[in-house]
């Protein structure tokens, strides 16, 4: 394995672990208010399937633990969020607030495709 393939596998891991937690905070904060979230009242049920995938599969991508098909789930939800709650504001993403979960998608889509990189628990359960 030459030094460039050795570090793009574990840069991607760095990507998985950013990523996830960041797609975490978004998860607690529409469950637990952690940060608070800026919606008053009881959550629609499609946001509280979007804090689930986020908590729970945010928390699995950041362990490296089944990460395409949940890191295919994520990307999927982020493009319907993007594409439900953002776009119908404007076209341009830094003019509908949409610019984070677009690129969510985006990224996730990617993981789905890479893998989780050098650092998780697919890697281990490949070798098993």
């Amino acid at each position: 394995m030459s030094v460039s393939t050795i570090w793009s596998d574990r840069f991607l891991s760095v990507l998985r672990i950013a990523a996830a937690l960041a797609f975490m905070h978004h998860g607690t904060s529409k469950l637990f208010g952690l940060p608070i979230f800026p919606m008053e009242g009881p959550l629609p049920p499609l946001l509280i399937a979007a804090a689930l995938i986020e908590l729970i599969g945010g928390g699995m991508i950041l362990l490296g633990l089944f990460t395409r098909p949940v890191a295919l789930i994520a990307s999927g939800m982020s493009a319907v969020g993007y594409f439900m709650a953002h776009a119908p504001k404007g076209f341009f993403p830094s003019e509908n607030g949409g610019e984070p979960i677009l690129l969510y998608s985006f990224v996730f889509l990617y993981l789905a495709a890479a893998g989780g990189g050098a650092w998780g628990l697919d890697r281990l359960r490949r070798t098993a």
